[in-house]
């Protein structure tokens, strides 16, 4: 990856593991990721991606492609260029939150799903340790608000943008 500072190199590296582990992506389309994040331009062509990453163009259309599909990358043209321009989508911040509130809602209805058995067909063991599900739940309970909280704020935020 010759486009940039060592340190951005880091960087974009860190961030490609990140996304590799925390939203499932391929090392590639983690990569791509990376770079629309820190990218100081309005949007990268194909060919500059390819370069930047070094990888063949089928690997950097399909990569792009499931980015485009999840809404982490959108693209855009401009008047009188016939070339597409890529570009972390400017919602990423906001689906990623939703993401998050899924999970959130899901963990939820699991330890929903504890409570109740144990409290049904496990009385003692409820009865000694039902207060620790139940924190969890709590705690999840709050981090389901302050996504919600979030999600709000930043829509807000977009609602005022030009």
């Amino acid at each position: 990856m010759d486009c940039c500072s060592p340190e951005k190199q880091k960087l974009i590296e860190e961030l490609g593991l990140h996304f590799e582990k925390n939203q499932n992506l391929a090392p590639l389309a983690a990569r791509i990721y990376a770079i629309m994040i820190l990218s100081p331009n309005e949007g990268h062509t194909f060919d500059e991606i390819k370069q930047i990453t070094d990888a063949s163009k089928s690997s950097v259309s399909t990569q792009l492609n499931l980015l485009m599909q999840t809404k982490k990358v959108d693209y855009f043209t401009k008047t009188g260029d016939r070339k597409r321009y890529f570009r972390a989508s400017k919602t990423y911040l906001k689906n990623t939150l939703k993401e998050y509130l899924e999970n959130i809602s899901e963990e939820i209805k699991m330890v929903d799903k504890i409570i109740k058995f144990n409290s049904t067909y496990n009385s003692e063991k409820f009865e000694k340790d039902g207060h620790i599900p139940k924190m969890f739940r709590n705690y999840l309970f709050a981090q389901k608000e302050n996504l919600e909280n979030s999600i709000q704020k930043v829509s807000e935020h977009e609602n005022t943008q030009p």
